[in-house]
């Protein structure tokens, strides 16, 4: 029964305040669908429209990013957002994988801070990912880009020798709906030790 509710039943005074308060708060049920909906549908967007990314929606990215989880809460990481169509062009050619970073109206930068935390590539992977996970749930798609030529793409981004770049992030409104499946639970998951099959859980294929 809700606190109002109570408190109506019992004769005491309703604190408006605390009224207002949790009539803003949304059912954790409605939440966990949306979480797990947005984990599900994400794609890898490869093609983008030419539409431009709002800033609003920008810094969504961006807060989303920054209340990632990070080792020992040291929060490492760095974002350089990317609209500049040379500079996207300079970047692309780097990539042996990445050159669809030009048709995209957006990039981000993720960059972490090596001094910071003793797990750069975790604490900026979770960053990523969080960006990510929010951009789709703004109706935008992304795609991860390994920097596999990262001094140069230092160089381009003017990021110092002792901050570590973790990826550069494709974003823009997507022009493709690629399909994706995933391996069943069954042969992923193990219990109490590699290899058992038998626990409390029968996954359904």
């Amino acid at each position: 029964m809700g606190g109002i509710k109570l408190r109506n039943l019992l004769g005491l005074p309703v604190n408006h305040r605390e009224t207002q308060h949790l009539q803003k708060i949304r059912p954790a049920w409605e939440i966990e669908v949306e979480v797990l909906e947005a984990i599900k549908t994400r794609r890898s967007i490869r093609r983008f429209k030419k539409e431009p990314v709002a800033p609003d929606l920008i810094e969504k990215l961006l807060e989303a990013g920054r209340w990632a989880p990070s080792s020992a809460n040291t929060q490492p990481w760095e974002f350089i957002v990317i609209t500049d169509p040379e500079i996207k062009k300079r970047i692309s050619r780097s990539f042996n994988f990445g050159p669809f970073l030009n048709e995209a109206p957006l990039a981000i930068a993720v960059v972490v801070d090596r001094f910071r935390t003793a797990l750069p590539v975790q604490d900026g992977s979770l960053a990523a990912y969080a960006i990510w996970l929010a951009a789709h749930s703004l109706g935008l798609g992304a795609c991860w880009i390994n920097p596999n030529i990262p001094g140069g793409i230092k160089k381009i981004l003017g990021i110092p020798l002792t901050k570590k770049l973790i990826t550069i992030l494709a974003i823009g409104y997507p022009a493709e709906a690629p399909l994706k499946t995933r391996r069943n639970l069954s042969d992923l998951v193990y219990f109490e030790k590699h290899g058992n099959k038998k626990g409390p859980i029968t996954f359904k294929e």
